[in-house]
């Protein structure tokens, strides 16, 4: 399972990096190079205990490994192409403290979120634009005993106007709002008729998204993303127990990353969610980390 997992995430960078590299060529119509991003990292921490120890003392394992890419291109004068993907897959194994015997290691980080984003270069204060998101994790284990690969699926399809606020080869701030389409899939063990049941809900609404990304340094970056999401339709509104759907949902990540070296990152990432369906309260991840990091592109 393992191995899966691995090779699944190492099929999907290679795929991001070789179809940039294929049509990195200019032509005679104004079209570009791919501009291209890439970057890897992994951050292992690991502490262990004889069973001779005494005091209490528990190990831990973990290691998450990240691929964030970028990759833009005018396929013509008047069309930018811009593919967003972020990566990320880790996992915690944890020592007992009396047997020292390790635990199975559970996942720590998941995470697919891959983007891509068209955008009309006309000479009006906004521009036209239209997306594709795909939002996934590795490994669905919230049921022990019956896990499932790359579910559940959250595809997201939308249309609008869109705002460069800033754009240098550094930094970039755009803000988009539009209308959105999201279909949602989520596969799960039925206990009572013993077979696997898939589940699927749609709706539609207006969606914000805001993008950042600054150079704050030679060796210090900030990368934002603020996407705010009120439904207006939902597909099975009948068998909702309440109205939370109709609340605006709001998902802001952002991080600092700092280049100690060529190969070392400290890296600070921070979270915060907010879907009344799944919660009435906010839900916040932090992750401080200092590992390898290498750039592909």
């Amino acid at each position: 399972m393992k191995h899966s997992r691995f090779m699944a995430t190492l099929v999907l960078l290679l795929l991001l990096g070789t179809g940039a590299r294929g049509q990195d060529t200019p032509d005679t119509l104004g079209v570009t190079k791919w501009a291209k991003s890439l970057d890897v990292d992994l951050t292992v921490t690991q502490a262990s205990y004889s069973d001779s120890w005494t005091g209490g003392e528990a190990g831990t394992f973990n290691w998450v490994s990240n691929a964030n890419g970028v990759f833009s291109r005018f396929l013509a004068p008047w069309f930018r192409l811009k593919n967003t993907s972020k990566l990320s897959f880790g996992q915690t194994s944890t020592q007992d403290e009396e047997t020292k015997s390790w635990s199975k290691p559970k996942k720590s980080s998941d995470k697919i979120d891959i983007e891509f984003l068209g955008l009309f270069m006309t000479k009006t204060f906004v521009q036209p634009f239209a997306s594709f998101r795909f939002e996934s994790q590795f490994l669905d284990a919230s049921d022990e005993a019956h896990k499932e690969n790359i579910d559940p699926i959250l595809l997201t399809f939308s249309a609008g106007i869109a705002r460069q606020l800033m754009k240098t080869d550094d930094d970039e701030i755009m803000t988009r709002l539009g209308f959105a389409y999201k279909h949602y899939r989520n596969r799960y063990y039925d206990v009572g008729l013993s077979a696997d049941e898939t589940a699927t809900t749609n709706d539609g609404g207006i969606e914000s998204n805001t993008d950042i990304k600054l150079a704050l340094k030679a060796n210090m970056g900030y990368l934002a993303k603020l996407t705010v999401y009120k439904a207006l339709i939902i597909s099975d509104e009948d068998k909702q127990p309440n109205d939370y759907w109709k609340a605006v949902d709001v998902n802001f990540e952002h991080g600092i990353t700092i280049n100690v070296s060529k190969y070392i990152k400290v890296a600070f990432y921070n979270q915060w969610l907010y879907d009344k369906q799944v919660s009435k309260k906010g839900r916040l991840k932090e992750v401080l980390a200092l590992g390898l990091t290498y750039k592909l592109m």
